[in-house]
């Protein structure tokens, strides 16, 4: 028969206050995950960004002139160096932002041709419409985003990089935004059939709504025909891989095909 510890007495209580950490402080400490860091383990300079860039971009062949990938540098190392205090994106590594954030922005000017004005509803720090920018640095560019932190490092951006034509609008874009635009595209940030509602008033007859998306948006196509036939056609639906990766996305492509009558007391605010 065992016997009692009468003295309550726990060798593994004694070593671990011996080595100065006790049971409490270890149960925390397993309780509480630690807290994530938000920052690049190692922020690029400008010229390392764009060297690095040339070697990434040739290896998933993709078409980058050098003016572009510069630019691409320069738009990296702001949103790195923002990145502790703003947590911009879930992206830290130069090859992550490479491909996941511009060659992602970029692709779909390989599959469509995109018509300006264009506007990117809900474009964060800037995906995709600050690398369009750069790809198209004479057309009209407006960027719709609501959160004001995002909105001021937008603005530092189009100074810094010196991108001219480039509108931002710092609200959420609904059915009261009236500055027509040819074209209109989003990235993952709302489902198909709220944004074709909200742009609506905004989008010229004829014009585009270009989706990016991931794989499983059948659902969203679905009620998007069911809510929104009347005033927009399925143009495209483009399945396709981020090159030489295994990221599959689907672009898909709406054209307005009816005007909705306006809504009264318009709100722009175009800065």
């Amino acid at each position: 028969m065992a016997h009692k510890n009468k003295e309550n007495y726990s060798p593994y209580k004694a070593r671990k206050e011996k080595a100065g950490i006790s049971l409490k402080d270890q149960h925390l400490s397993k309780a509480q995950p630690q807290k994530r860091d938000f920052k690049p383990e190692i922020l690029y300079s400008v010229e390392e960004a764009n060297d690095r860039f040339a070697d990434i971009f040739r290896n998933h062949k993709f078409a980058c002139s050098h003016e572009e990938r510069k630019k691409l540098a320069g738009f990296y190392h702001l949103l790195m160096k923002n990145q502790e205090h703003q947590n911009f994106t879930r992206l830290f590594k130069l090859k992550d932002v490479a491909i996941k954030h511009f060659i992602d922005s970029l692709i779909i000017t390989e599959m469509v041709e995109i018509e300006f004005p264009l506007i990117d509803v809900g474009t964060g720090p800037g995906f995709p419409g600050i690398p369009l920018k750069i790809r198209y640095p004479d057309a009209k560019i407006l960027l719709g985003e609501g959160v004001q932190k995002r909105v001021e490092f937008l603005k530092t951006v189009r100074e810094e990089l010196q991108l001219k034509n480039l509108d931002i609008i710092g609200r959420n874009i609904n059915e009261h935004f009236m500055y027509p635009v040819q074209s209109v595209i989003t990235r993952a940030v709302e489902d198909i059939p709220n944004t074709l509602r909200n742009v609506l008033s905004c989008l010229q007859l004829g014009g585009r709504v270009y989706f990016m998306k991931g794989p499983g948006v059948d659902p969203e196509i679905k009620m998007a025909s069911d809510q929104m036939a009347e005033f927009y056609k399925l143009d495209k639906d483009i399945a396709y891989d981020l090159k030489h990766t295994q990221n599959h996305r689907r672009l898909v492509v709406y054209r307005k095909i009816k005007n909705a009558p306006l809504p009264e007391d318009p709100d722009e605010e175009v800065e």
